[in-house]
C-alpha cells in the first residue's frame, strides 16, 4: 500500500522510494522488482516481484491487459447531465513537451481508454471508479479533467486541476493470475479518503 507522496522508484534527486524501500528488505531479490509504478500523488497497491522470472510473467499480464485494477477517486464536481454514469473514455495521449510533466489529448498520441462508473455524488463531490484499459502517464488524470473525459479534474490535482491536501486517486484493488500456482489472487486496499 504505497502512501501518497512517496516515489514508486527513485528520482533524479530523490532515492528514497519503494523500490528502495523493498531493495533493502529483499537483498537477494533479483529483477527489476517493480511491476508497474503509480504516480508519486497516488496511494494503494503497487506489485513487486522478488524474481525475474516472476517479474517477467507479471509484466506480461499488464501487456495482455489480463491483470484487472480499479481505481477510487474524488472529482471536484459533479458530472454534466448529459455524461452517462457509466462509461468509457477513448482520448489518445501524448507528452507535453512545452509543459513537462504534462500530458495532452492529442490524435497524434498513444491510444488511452479508461472505463468509468460513478458510485456517489455527496455535496458536490463526485466518487468514481476508474478501470484503465491502458496505462498511459496521467491517463486517470487527464481523463478526469479533460472537456472531452468527464470535465472534472480530481480533487487535489495541482497539474490538471487545484492544489489541495492531497491528491484524491488511490489504486484499491488488483487481480491476477499467479505466475506460480496459476490460481487467482486479488487484493483490495481502501482509499484513505
Amino acid at each position: 500500500n504505497k502512501p501518497e507522496g512517496m516515489l514508486s522508484a527513485p528520482g533524479r534527486t530523490l532515492e528514497f522510494s519503494v523500490y528502495s524501500i523493498m531493495k533493502e528488505k529483499y537483498p537477494e531479490a533479483t529483477g527489476p522488482l517493480l511491476v508497474h509504478r503509480l504516480d508519486m500523488s497516488t496511494s494503494g497497491i503497487l506489485l513487486v516481484a522478488k524474481d525475474k522470472d516472476t517479474h517477467k510473467a507479471l509484466a506480461a499480464q499488464f501487456i495482455d491487459r489480463s491483470i484487472q485494477k480499479r481505481y477510487v477517486a474524488l472529482l471536484n464536481g459533479e458530472l454534466d447531465q448529459n455524461k452517462e454514469k457509466k462509461g468509457k473514455i477513448n482520448l489518445p495521449l501524448a507528452p507535453d513537451y512545452i509543459n513537462r510533466p504534462m500530458q495532452m489529448v492529442s490524435e497524434d498520441g498513444k491510444p488511452a481508454q479508461t472505463i468509468y462508473e460513478v458510485v456517489e455524488v455527496v455535496d458536490g463531490i463526485t466518487r468514481v471508479h476508474f478501470y484503465p484499459v491502458t496505462g498511459r502517464t496521467h491517463q486517470l488524470r487527464v481523463h478526469a479533467a479533460h472537456n472531452r473525459g468527464l470535465d472534472c479534474p480530481i480533487v487535489g490535482d495541482d497539474i490538471y486541476g487545484q492544489r489541495d491536501d492531497r491528491l484524491c486517486l488511490h489504486a484499491g484493488y488488483l487481480e491476477f493470475l499467479h505466475p506460480a500456482t496459476q490460481k487467482r489472487m486479488t487484493f483490495t486496499c481502501d482509499p484513505p479518503f
